[in-house]
């Protein structure tokens, strides 16, 4: 059997010149079955580059009419049928191979997305693992969402030497509030660092530096979103941060709301500003679009709005929970 390659060849016309188009064909055995390897419209002059791309089999067929044998060289094949279970198989075969590459593509874009979002994803399992074991883990927040206790006065026995008056004064117990400006979620176990961004580029509408002092911000905590409340001023405080960033970016505090979304309705929230402690109760959990400025929108009510990207590792939504002042503790 010949290893040549044949050709069908059918002229064009109709326009300024005309067009030449070629099937180059291969015999794949004796009884005349062929091979398709190629087929494209060219110019006569690129005839010969054309025959050097003729490198790709798309499928066998089944040719009657043609020999393999008495067939010469070059010769124009005319009047052969093609057998239908040739598009069928050619069918069967390009969609399996579309759809190798689609699951390959996909198990990449997995592996991935969970290595650039490794640290958020495991904290995100053990949330969940926990839950479904039920185990529950020491949480040393709740302190700071209690209620004050009311002092209690009682008189110091006089003794009879200054070393037992001593004895009798109780240790100093004292409720120490941070130096800094703090939001504690108590049921998700998180204490974080607020960070105070100027407002001056939002003045300016300078949104690229403004966009830039967050980004910078928000590698030491989340950040007081420009524009809003302070913790202590009337209207809607708003506070973001992170779900999930790169893992190569500066900063501790990458996923810091990665598990955000385990909070509830009536949750309790503490926000620690200038030695007071302002308690919040949470009351709205929602999801909007990244362009719906309406949580960033002042309020008459005193509420505290907490913002971050999911799901985690992407900005295709924005998840907010919202909770209303309920107490100030000085």
């Amino acid at each position: 059997m010949s290893d040549e390659i044949y050709k069908i060849e059918r002229k064009i016309f109709g326009g300024p010149k005309s067009k030449d188009v070629f099937t180059f064909l291969k015999p794949l055995n004796e009884k005349g079955g062929i091979e398709i390897f190629y087929v494209k419209e060219t110019s006569v002059s690129a005839k010969e580059k054309l025959q050097k791309e003729a490198i790709l089999a798309i499928g066998p067929i089944e040719a009657k009419q043609f020999d393999a044998k008495k067939t010469p060289q070059n010769r124009k094949m005319q009047n052969f049928q093609i057998n239908e279970s040739f598009f069928s198989s050619t069918v069967f075969k390009k969609g399996f191979e579309i759809t190798k590459q689609l699951t390959l593509s996909a198990a990449i874009f997995g592996v991935l997305f969970l290595a650039l979002n490794w640290s958020a994803y495991v904290k995100i399992f053990e949330t969940k693992y926990n839950q479904v074991a039920n185990i529950s883990q020491a949480n040393t927040m709740q302190e700071f969402i209690a209620p004050k206790k009311p002092i209690k006065q009682t008189l110091l026995k006089v003794g009879a030497t200054p070393a037992e008056e001593k004895k009798n004064i109780p240790a100093l117990s004292i409720a120490v509030a941070p130096p800094d400006t703090r939001i504690i979620i108590p049921s998700i176990n998180k204490n974080i660092p607020v960070i105070q961004i100027s407002d001056e580029k939002l003045i300016k509408k300078d949104f690229k530096a403004l966009e830039a002092d967050i980004q910078k911000g928000l590698e030491d905590g989340v950040i007081n979103y420009p524009g809003t409340s302070k913790p202590g001023e009337h209207g809607n405080i708003v506070i973001t941060g992170h779900s999930s960033y790169f893992p190569w970016q500066s900063g501790r505090f990458k996923d810091v709301f990665a598990i955000l979304s385990e909070v509830k309705d009536k949750d309790k929230i503490a926000i620690f500003y200038n030695q007071k402690k302002y308690i919040y109760t949470v009351f709205e959990i929602t999801e909007v679009s990244p362009k719906d400025i309406g949580p960033l929108q002042q309020t008459k009510d005193d509420i505290l709005t907490l913002i971050t990207c999911t799901p985690v590792g992407t900005d295709l939504r924005r998840l907010i929970v919202k909770a209303k002042l309920t107490s100030v503790e000085i």
